[in-house]
């Protein structure tokens, strides 16, 4: 009797949360799949209009901040089982697969297990949700440059990788994802690092879904008006002058 071969994973980027800025590709990925892990950004409350959900099996793998979380262990053990027993396996995340989404580590396990993984790219939230709010993350006469930033660790944090001080003086627009918890430490950093305080910044939350909610302010002020208008993730906050066009 000889085994079933591994069926090739689909990792897919989801998007920023609105079920209809998935891809074309994502979404045939997703209808052709037996098995779909999901994480909870991305459409995943609206799988129901992107494939029949009722002839699939969805395993929720959501990592939710300070919350519920699904070890990356686990994931990887999810997808090499269902892959291994011949299942077609669609990995669905928020974003995009390699934006801060961990997707990188699951394509070196899947390969490491001999599975085949076809990596479907999705729209990250650090451009998109600005751009839904009107704010570009470059224009031409005011920025030639934009920094996507993972604020899930405070500056200064013994395993933080992010040169704050480089930044602030870098003259390029700042989207920050991850980072609602950190937002006063983040906005300190950055001052003391040379960026003005005046600097306006826009946060945005639950970009994209009809929940979204827009606060604009300056970067001084960014601590407390998080703090004032209850701002919980996902958010993502844009620094820079292209805050004002």
């Amino acid at each position: 009797m000889t085994s079933r071969q591994p069926h090739p994973v689909s990792l897919i980027g989801g998007g920023p949360g609105a079920w209809d800025l998935i891809t074309v590709r994502g979404m045939h990925a997703l209808q052709d799949a037996e098995v779909i892990l999901a994480d909870h950004l991305g459409p995943t409350a609206q799988l129901d209009k992107l494939c029949d959900i009722s002839s699939k099996q969805l395993i929720d793998v959501s990592k939710l901040p300070y919350r519920r979380q699904t070890s990356q262990e686990k994931i990887n053990h999810l997808l090499i089982e269902h892959a291994v027993a011949g299942r077609s396996v669609a990995r669905l995340k928020g974003g995009d697969p390699y934006v801060f989404g961990r997707g990188f580590e699951e394509y070196q396990a899947l390969l490491k297990a001999g599975i085949p993984v076809e990596v479907i790219p999705g729209v990250t939230s650090a451009v998109s949700v600005p751009a839904l709010a009107g704010v570009p993350v470059t224009q031409r006469g005011v920025v030639h440059a934009f920094t996507v930033v993972s604020g899930h660790l405070p500056p200064r944090h013994p395993k933080s990788l992010v040169n704050w001080q480089a930044l602030a003086t870098s003259g390029a627009t700042l989207s920050v994802i991850m980072g609602v918890k950190n937002a006063r430490a983040i906005a300190q950093a950055l001052q003391e690092g040379g960026l003005a305080p005046t600097t306006p910044v826009a946060i945005m939350q639950e970009g994209s879904l009809s929940e979204a909610r827009e606060f604009r302010c300056e970067l001084r002020d960014l601590g407390e008006v998080m703090a004032k208008h209850h701002i919980a993730p996902p958010a993502v906050y844009v620094i820079g002058a292209v805050v004002n066009l």
